[in-house]
């Protein structure tokens, strides 16, 4: 991903050490169920298409920016799939970030997907019988956005979180 301007004049303030980012992620499906990836030019892997917000910029308009930058299709956030907490990362040239990530579902409604930055090195639509190798992020995301669950908040276990979730009470007459 791209280092915005924003976070390089923060670097020039604060170096090399941790930084708290926001992060967003959109697991895009198109009409026939396939998934929308992007082999990454910084990692060479396959993946869910993500990055940055702009200071000010809502999650769905991150992940709808995005998606058209990086790869001309055109989408509609649908659901919140996950919000997860990332591990701190050490980029090659020594920043140490970490990530709150937001993962949304999207639905493609335009465009053909091909390579439209400097960021993917391949993009293209899979059936989820043919994905390629994808690391545990990826396929998280991509499990979760085929299930029809509710959000899955990070620390809260594997059971259903929110309105509509089951819950144990007892009562006293």
């Amino acid at each position: 991903m791209a280092t915005p301007d924003f976070i390089r004049d923060l670097r020039s303030s604060i170096g090399r050490q941790l930084l708290w980012l926001p992060g967003v992620s959109a697991v895009v499906f198109d009409g026939e169920g396939q998934v929308l990836l992007g082999r990454r030019a910084d990692t060479r892997g396959w993946s869910v298409i993500g990055g940055i917000p702009e200071p000010g910029e809502q999650p769905a308009e991150t992940a709808v920016r995005e998606v058209y930058e990086e790869t001309a299709v055109r989408v509609v956030p649908e659901r919140v799939i996950l919000v997860e907490a990332m591990p701190p990362t050490r980029y090659p040239n020594g920043d140490i970030c970490q990530f709150m990530d937001i993962t949304l579902r999207c639905r493609a409604i335009g465009g053909e997907a091909k390579v439209n930055d400097d960021e993917s090195l391949e993009v293209g639509w899979f059936a989820m019988d043919a994905l390629p190798k994808l690391d545990d992020y990826a396929l998280t995301r991509i499990k979760r956005a085929v299930e029809s669950a509710p959000t899955w908040f990070q620390g809260l276990g594997e059971e259903p979180q929110g309105p509509g979730a089951a819950v144990s009470r007892s009562s006293s007459s």
